[in-house]
Order: C-alpha cells, then sequence, then structure tokens
C-alpha cells in the first residue's frame, strides 16, 4: 500500500507535448564530445589520444576509486582529448572529441554473456561496472558500488518511475517501448540482491505505462509488482520514494541502504539488462526535448557526447524570445549559457523556455509566510537557511541541517514572494564544504608543528 511523504507540491506536470511522442532515434552526430565525468565521483583519466581509432563500446576512459569507466559511443577517430567542456557536471575533467566515421563498428570488447541466466552475482556485478552504469536518472552515482554495498542489507529493491519533474517524460516512453528491457532489468537485480520481488514505483499519471509493464510481468510471470503512486513532486526523491512505497523514513544524513532499500531508475534498469544480455555499455541516452521555447518538442536517442544543438536542430530550433535553456527539469536542472555542451549519462531533458515564462523578481522579500516550510520534504526550515546563507553563517546552516537539503526546488516552487531560495542553499553548501575543508587543513597544520616541535625537542 502506498504511504504519503511530508510535504512535497503539485506543479502542472506539462508532459502533454511529449508524452504521446515514441523515442526517436536522432541523426548520427559528425562528432561526439564525451566528457571524462558523467558520474558521482573522480573523472575519468583518458586512455585514448589523438589519432587513435576507437570503436562503439571500446573503453575510453578508466576510473580511480569511486567512479565509472566511459565508452565510445560512435566509431571514428579521437580529434582531440582538451580542457573542460563549458557544463557544471564536467567543470574539471577533460573531453575525448570523436570524428563519427557513421559506420558504427562494434568494439571487440563488447561481448555477450553466453548464458546470462547462468551468470553468478559477482559476475553480473563485474559486467555492470564495466558497462559504465550510473544513476541514469540525474544522479550518477555508480550502480556497482550501490549494488555491492546493498548486497545482504538490502531487502526491498524499488525501480524509480515516478518521473515526477515537469516536461520529462523518457522514462514514461521507456515503459510503454520497452517494458521487457525493464523487468528484464529488474529480474537480475533481484537475483544480484537475492529478494524475492522487486517494486516498480509508478505516478499513476502514466496508466498506460503501468499496463504495458503489467501485461509482460504476467507474461514471463516475473517476481515484479508494479506500484501506482499518487502525483506529487518531488515523489521521484530517493528517500520519499522508500517511504511512498515501504513507508520506512530514512534517517538524516542517511541512505536508503539504512533502512533495507535499493532505488534504481528505470533508464539504468534497462543498461544493466542490456549488458548483462548484449555487453553494451552505456552509449545512448534518451533526452526529452521540450519547453515553450522548443518548435517541435520530441524524445530523442542520441550517443554519448552528442552536441545539445543537435537535439534543438532535429527539433525544430528554437522560437523568437527564448531566454532559458535548461539541462534536466524545471526543478532541479540546471541553466545553461549555451547550447554547446554535450549529453551526457544523467541529461535526462534538454528545456527551452520563451520570454513569457519569466516570473523572476529583482529583489524579493520573505513575507514570512512559511509556506516553503510545510513543502519541504526533508522537514527543514528554508527561511532560516536562506538567511544564513545569506549572511555567511556556517554554524547556523549546519545546525539547520543543510546538507540535508536535496535541492528539489519546492520552496522555490511555492513560494510567493519569489525568493531564490534553492540558488542560495546550493551556495550555503559550499560555503559549509569550504569551512570543513579550512579546517580539516588547520587541524593538519597544526598536527604537523607539533610533531615538528616534538622532533625538534629531542
Amino acid at each position: 500500500m502506498a504511504q504519503a511523504f511530508f510535504g512535497g507540491v503539485h506543479p502542472h506536470d506539462m508532459k502533454a507535448a511529449t508524452n504521446e511522442k515514441a523515442i526517436e532515434q536522432l541523426a548520427p552526430p559528425a562528432v561526439v564530445v564525451i566528457p571524462m565525468s558523467m558520474h558521482f565521483g573522480a573523472p575519468c583519466t583518458p586512455l585514448v589520444k589523438a589519432g587513435d581509432h576507437v570503436k562503439v563500446g571500446q573503453k575510453i576512459g578508466e576510473f580511480h576509486g569511486l567512479g565509472a569507466p566511459i565508452h565510445a559511443s560512435v566509431s571514428g577517430t579521437v580529434k582531440a582529448v582538451e580542457p573542460p567542456p563549458p557544463i557544471p557536471w564536467a567543470a574539471t575533467s577533460t573531453s575525448v572529441v570523436i570524428e563519427n566515421d557513421m559506420q558504427d563498428e562494434v568494439s571487440e570488447e563488447v561481448q555477450a554473456p553466453a548464458d546470462p541466466n547462468a551468470l553468478s552475482v559477482e559476475e553480473m556485478v563485474e559486467i555492470v561496472k564495466n558497462a559504465g552504469i550510473v544513476g541514469m536518472g540525474g544522479a550518477t552515482f555508480p550502480t556497482h558500488v550501490k549494488i555491492t554495498s546493498g548486497i545482504g542489507k538490502v531487502n526491498t529493491v524499488i525501480i524509480n518511475g515516478a518521473e515526477c519533474e515537469p516536461y520529462i517524460t523518457g522514462d514514461h516512453r521507456t515503459m510503454l517501448e520497452r517494458p521487457e528491457e525493464i523487468i528484464g532489468g529488474a529480474k537480475f537485480l533481484a537475483k544480484m540482491f537475492g529478494v524475492d520481488k522487486v517494486v516498480i514505483g509508478v505516478e499513476d499519471n502514466k496508466r498506460n505505462g503501468i499496463d504495458a509493464m503489467n501485461k509482460v510481468i504476467a507474461e514471463q510471470k516475473a517476481p515484479v509488482v508494479v506500484e501506482p503512486l499518487r502525483c506529487r513532486y518531488p515523489q521521484g526523491g530517493e528517500k520519499q520514494l522508500c517511504q511512498a512505497i515501504t513507508g520506512r523514513q530514512v534517517p538524516p544524513g542517511g541512505l536508503p541502504a539504512d533502512i533495507g532499500c535499493a532505488v534504481f531508475n528505470i533508464n539504468t534498469t534497462c543498461a544493466i539488462y542490456r549488458a548483462l544480455t548484449t555487453g553494451m555499455p552505456v552509449v545512448r541516452k534518451i533526452v526529452t526535448v521540450s519547453g515553450s521555447g522548443v518548435v517541435e518538442p520530441k524524445n530523442l536517442e542520441c550517443p554519448i557526447g552528442t552536441p545539445v544543438s543537435n537535439l534543438l536542430d532535429a527539433c525544430g530550433g528554437l522560437k523568437d524570445g527564448t531566454y532559458k535553456l535548461i539541462a534536466g527539469g524545471p526543478m532541479m536542472g540546471m541553466a545553461q549559457y549555451t547550447a554547446d555542451i554535450s549529453v551526457a549519462k544523467g541529461t535526462g531533458a534538454i528545456l527551452a523556455f520563451c520570454e513569457n515564462e519569466e516570473k523572476t523578481v529583482e529583489n524579493p522579500q520573505c513575507i514570512r509566510c512559511g509556506k516553503c516550510v510545510s513543502v519541504c520534504p526533508m522537514h527543514l526550515e528554508p527561511l532560516f537557511m536562506y538567511q544564513y546563507a545569506s549572511k555567511g553563517m556556517v554554524e547556523e546552516l549546519n545546525d539547520a541541517h543543510i546538507m540535508d537539503c536535496m535541492e528539489c526546488g519546492a520552496c522555490s516552487y511555492i513560494c510567493p514572494a519569489r525568493m531564490h531560495l534553492t540558488h542560495m542553499f546550493k551556495t550555503g553548501k559550499q560555503l559549509v564544504k569550504d569551512k570543513a575543508a579550512a579546517d580539516r587543513a588547520a587541524a593538519e597544520a597544526k598536527k604537523k608543528a607539533e610533531e615538528a616541535k616534538e622532533a625538534a625537542a629531542k
């Protein structure tokens, strides 16, 4: 039985422009620019150099520590290994630029398992790791790490099909067009975690998607249950989805694994299925291109590293008066200053908006209505956090648990004064991180000074 989580808002879903449009394959780009940082963790080290010939699925970036490998999404010639592209999630990494030869040669590294169902858990996890699979809903946390850290702790595996952000419909279309991949991936996850069933949480504005998956579940007699959920943002947040499905609450500062849950995005689940059945790593991404500034909104599937400008061109371009371009959804996405950015593993949408939707206020003033407190799904007090962040009050920010903020934007959405709340919380979090780093550096310097003093005394 679906439960309710605290707070949340009910924005217009704005999905009508694309929810009935099938996923289209984008015309092959002449060049792809693949960032070496498309995951939570340190950037990958490039394994190729200018002049090298690469094939689809060939590993071109190796991770160290926490991360996931990166693969060529097209075949062709490496033109450059260059400085960071102008995108926030790859600001400190290099990019591999590949000129597409349009041959789609598949690398010899791509090997399908002889019998996917005969694979051991260890073998499946290794394939997932080598396939470079991350949280493709936007979090980009390495999937193999989530699996290995959850085995033995997790008793509830949840597939996140909420897709609660307005405009985005890629997961919905995947439910309709590729339900076999979703259910197949869910069965593999059930085996890896040793659970008797997997739950797929889907908001009830996707009834046809629920029916499509239930049909496959019945045909395959799969150990999967689809749980319809009432529409409420941010239902797709891991902690909120866990509570909605199980009734359990993730403790402050905790993770879903702390309450026995593991959550995977719909397209992450499909990527697991493809890796374990075909051997193909993550080389493509489904992106919703929509918004009032787009001439013909579409759902497009394209190679990783495809310039966003190519996607916009495939949708007829942008309308006159377009003032904002966002990578991601309108609630949590990041505004971009150029279309010369690349599609990454976590890019779920590209949205463009016209001037008549500009609702910002130059000098917003809080009216102390408390609406932001009532909608915060993390039980925080945004109005106080805003004051502390604007005044650089780091200790108070810590006391207010700002690091628990999930930056969902619900407070900014509901605020009648149009305060720039979420933006300020991003700034406040950085203040906390900077202070923690400075404290560590000071403690380390003090320790070294004391050790030097003791050594001199001897």
